[in-house]
């Protein structure tokens, strides 16, 4: 019982570490011709550095993109969780991207006709405020991570048959093209970047920022309309141990491929609702994964009596693969009158929920929903005003083994059922360069009264406050 309770608490003071894609981690965009640079004056521009006398527009002319943004966060829990305090963290994220139909000069190309290279590497620091002040499950930044310098993207993709198909292969993460929402990735707390049920659920945080994996993906777009994803990750992207994962693979270039399979499928139909004012788009998503792995019970031991007897050996009954399935949309529900090619205003809704067996997960049911307003004021047509709420459940089979670990030992207190995440923030572009963020959240039973790093007695954690400010620059 006691080295089970153990792995319990450092599986979830180390699930504050498997998050979303933080807000720099965007996709290359293979194929698609770059946006032109607005350098027009210094606050104007759309890098820091500008051209870089030049060399930027001289590699961009070979189809060669460098990118390089900076973030920092100051956060602040006033009140409940953990401790009150203040705490730091910073990414630095770097890109590079060799595609030939990004060239403006096509005679200077690198490569061949539908390829497209993108490597991606992070530089994290700080600490974030989940693990030492908050003791949330749903971490309150998707910036914090192990403190490392480490390798993410590195794979080639070869488009086919005019973009309809296309084949991605290397190391990368499932957090960049699946269980997404686009209006999800304006939030700063993790889970509404990638669902906290797969990254707390699957082995070592499951292939998502900060650690990726060797994996092969398939695109399709038969049309307008529909777009069909499949993917085969690794299964872990750390491999088996009983330490912070993102310890055990440190620089990101174990290149692991003998922990199993996870396989991950979607679908996407992209939409618009016809109204007089004009059509709003939209996207809806339905999709599935599965892992070959093997994964402990989350409440009795080999001989089927609970982990927390007196009797238990300690050692979990063992379940052969797992499973998961997920929905989500985004969808436009408001703009302005009149053209619509250069407005960028609206409001927009999204929702992403999942589910997964409740014998062999820590959280069976995840969801998230919320609300953008992209350009809420006059003459702030760049900012972004949003507002969400985040859902965790507690799997009743894990919820079961709280409730005996109080009956067999007379102490403590049974977990919570739930986590809940309340979330108010507002991205405000103060430069063409320049993102200022501040996030408001208010997390209730942050941890759910699981034992952890924050709370290893299982003492229910009281609801957390917590104000945080991110700075976003592009060089």
């Amino acid at each position: 019982m006691i080295f089970f309770l153990a792995r319990l608490v450092l599986a979830a003071s180390f699930a504050v570490g498997a998050l979303a894609p933080a807000l720099a981690q965007v996709s290359p965009d293979c194929g698609k011709k770059p946006e032109a640079s607005t350098e027009t004056g210094f606050w104007e521009r759309d890098r820091l550095a500008g051209d870089w006398g030049g060399a930027r527009q001289r590699l961009q002319d070979a189809g060669i993109v460098l990118g390089l943004t900076d973030q920092n966060e100051f956060w602040a829990n006033m009140s409940g969780g953990a401790r009150r305090g203040v705490s730091y963290v910073g990414l630095t994220t770097m890109g590079l991207t060799i595609d030939p139909a990004k060239a403006t000069d096509p005679s200077k190309a690198i490569g061949w006709q539908g390829m497209c290279i993108f490597v991606s590497a992070y530089q994290i620091r700080g600490r974030g405020p989940s693990s030492n002040l908050v003791g949330a499950l749903q971490a309150v930044s998707s910036l914090e991570a192990t403190r490392a310098t480490r390798l993410y993207d590195l794979w080639l993709e070869q488009s086919l048959f005019d973009g309809a198909f296309s084949v991605r292969l290397g190391q990368g993460g499932a957090n960049t093209e699946f269980m997404l929402t686009q209006y999800g990735g304006l939030f700063v707390n993790s889970t509404f970047g990638f669902p906290m049920l797969a990254a707390l659920d699957l082995p070592s945080g499951a292939p998502n920022y900060p650690l990726a994996t060797p994996f092969v993906r398939l695109k399709w777009s038969p049309n307008k309309t529909l777009t069909l994803l499949g993917a085969v990750f690794n299964g872990d992207p750390a491999g088996p141990g009983t330490n912070d994962p993102q310890l055990r693979n440190g620089s990101g270039t174990l290149f692991r491929t003998n922990d199993g399979a996870l396989v991950v499928m979607e679908a996407q139909i992209s939409l618009s609702l016809p109204l007089p004012a004009g059509d709003l788009p939209g996207t809806y998503k339905l999709g599935g994964w599965v892992h070959t792995g093997r994964f402990n019970d989350q409440a009795f031991d080999r001989s089927g009596i609970s982990l927390a007897a007196p009797g238990s050996d300690g050692v979990a009954r063992r379940h052969g693969g797992n499973q998961g399935i997920y929905g989500g949309f985004d969808q436009l529900i408001w703009r302005p009158a009149g053209p619509k090619e250069d407005d960028p205003r609206g409001i927009g809704l999204f929702a992403m929920l999942t589910s997964a067996p409740t014998d062999r997960n820590l959280i069976d049911f995840s969801a998230n929903a919320g609300a953008n307003w992209k350009g809420p004021f006059a003459g702030r047509e760049a900012d972004s005003f949003g507002i969400a709420v985040a859902y965790a459940h507690v799997s009743p089979r894990a919820q079961r083994l709280g409730q005996d670990a109080v009956l067999f030992t007379g102490t403590g207190q049974r977990f919570h059922a739930t986590e809940v995440v309340f979330e108010a923030t507002y991205a405000a572009q103060v430069a063409g360069w320049w993102v200022v963020q501040p996030s408001l959240q208010y997390v209730v039973h942050p941890g759910a009264g699981i034992p952890s790093a924050t709370s290893p007695a299982r003492r229910h954690l009281p609801d957390a406050a917590v104000f945080g400010l991110r700075s976003s620059i592009a060089f």
